[in-house]
């Protein structure tokens, strides 16, 4: 797969990226399909063996019918899986059953079903076609009549030392049947929901995540349509009043905070409607709450105990049921707070065939909150560096150059730390880099320095036809 192509035909002699033009110092980066193989696993039934009974407890548990989650737990780079788990007894006959075995078939299972169902309900879900009478905070929560859906929370931390640190919640909602075979039963499959949980540390220059599948059900995932109230088992996002509560952990890793709107709800593209293609409905309803104050606790292997930080993060939800065509190979998605007080949001979907899609775009917010729509040709981003991952092989644009001149800001920025790629082959089955940033520049021609996010798709397999 090549590197981050030209945004636009127009380039001058020497190379150097004009309007809309997206370039890269090295321009070809090799990348390889990865192919998510291996999944952890859950436990089955409790054993009539006292013996078994004590050895079972160990093992994750999977009551069927009536749970269908999986717990993946907290990773890093190259940490090795565990294949030692105890057998166990079904009826009274032997098995030895491996983590990750147990789950792969769990996965396959949900894969199956997704794959069966799309034919006979595609064309029943709604598209995201013209304007939309936005309602606030209704629309803080789920959009049932659409195929999918995220809530997605990152932001940019810092402890009473000045230790800085980066988190990322998202849950993601993906619907099988847009009308349940038997909608008075609670156990009737209609949503999957999927969540992804991750934690930087900069100065420990550490990145570790988590993530989570379910389907939806009693105790196990959920989304209220009313507001914003989303869970996946103990994961959990909700709005009470204007504070927003953010609440996960994994063994060693932890997050509670609570975050506040500095600015009013930010709606993306034509009114909220964000173009990801030139095809009828190949879009997303896309809005965000780019300043929020946050205050709470993390907890990381290195910290032990829970740190009091504070800082800003930033808040997405998009709804749609057909984003992205299969020509589409994946995006590059930045989001960023000034030190002036702006955020930029800027997004490239990249097309298989080296080019990027016309109608990628982005949106500047200045400090009172008022919002105004980039287009394409308004950006230039120059790569000046790349990063090659040891696990998947996809090499990732690791330094960028930001200007958009109509806005008079020109950042330099860079990653905490080089590796934040998710292999998240207990849920979404999809590599990606995700991760925290920090850098300087200009902004109104005065000297500012900024922070936040940047999400980068389709380096270690296309995600083409996926969204």
């Amino acid at each position: 797969m090549e590197g981050l192509p030209d945004l636009s035909a127009n380039t001058d002699q020497g190379g150097v990226g004009r309007t809309g033009r997206l370039r890269s110092e090295n321009e070809t980066v090799n990348s390889k399909k990865h192919k998510s193989v291996s999944r952890e696993a859950l436990g089955v039934r409790r054993l009539e063996d006292q013996k078994m009974k004590r050895t079972e407890s160990r093992v994750p548990r999977l009551v069927v019918p009536f749970t269908f989650g999986c717990d993946a737990e907290p990773r890093t780079p190259n940490a090795p899986r565990r294949t030692d788990f105890p057998a166990t007894t079904i009826h009274d006959i032997r098995y030895t059953i491996y983590v990750k075995d147990a789950c792969r078939a769990l996965c396959l299972l949900i894969l199956a079903i997704l794959v069966c169902a799309a034919p006979a309900s595609s064309a029943d879900w709604k598209r995201a076609i013209g304007e939309r009478a936005w309602s606030f905070p209704r629309d803080h929560g789920s959009h049932p009549e659409y195929r999918t859906e995220w809530w997605y929370f990152t932001g940019n931390l810092a402890d009473k030392s000045g230790n800085r640190y980066g988190y990322q919640l998202t849950f993601f909602r993906h619907g099988v049947e847009r009308t349940p075979k038997d909608p008075g039963n609670p156990w009737s499959i209609r949503d999957i929901y999927l969540a992804h949980f991750t934690i930087t540390d900069a100065v420990g220059k550490k990145f570790w995540y988590n993530e989570r599948t379910s389907r939806k059900g009693p105790g196990l995932a959920f989304s209220e349509t009313r507001g914003l109230n989303v869970r996946l088992l103990s994961w959990s996002a909700r709005m009470v009043k204007n504070v927003i509560h953010l609440s996960a952990r994994q063994k060693d890793l932890e997050i509670n905070l609570e975050l506040v709107p500095q600015k009013p709800p930010v709606l993306h593209g034509q009114k909220g409607l964000s173009k990801k293609g030139p095809g009828e409905g190949q879009s997303s309803y896309y809005y965000s709450f780019t300043d929020l104050r946050t205050t709470g606790t993390i907890r990381t292997p290195l910290s032990k105990q829970p740190v009091p930080v504070e800082g800003t993060s930033w808040f997405d939800q998009e709804f749609g049921s057909n984003q992205l065509s299969p020509d589409q190979a994946g995006w590059d998605w930045f989001s960023l707070h000034l030190s002036d007080g702006r955020d930029l949001m800027l997004y490239f979907l990249r097309r298989k065939d080296g080019t990027v899609e016309q109608a990628s775009s982005g949106t500047i917010v200045e400090k009172d909150g008022v919002s105004r729509h980039l287009r394409l040709s308004e950006v230039i981003i120059d790569i000046l560096g790349q990063w090659k991952s040891p696990k998947s092989n996809g090499t990732y644009p690791a330094r960028w150059r930001i200007r958009v001149p109509s806005a008079k800001i020109d950042l330099t920025i860079s990653p905490y730390v080089p590796d934040q790629e998710l292999i998240t082959e207990e849920s979404s089955g999809i590599t990606y880099w995700e991760g925290a940033i920090g850098g300087s520049g200009a902004s109104m021609e005065r000297d500012v320095t900024c922070e936040g996010y940047v999400e980068l798709t389709g380096y270690a397999g296309s995600l083409g036809g996926i969204f």
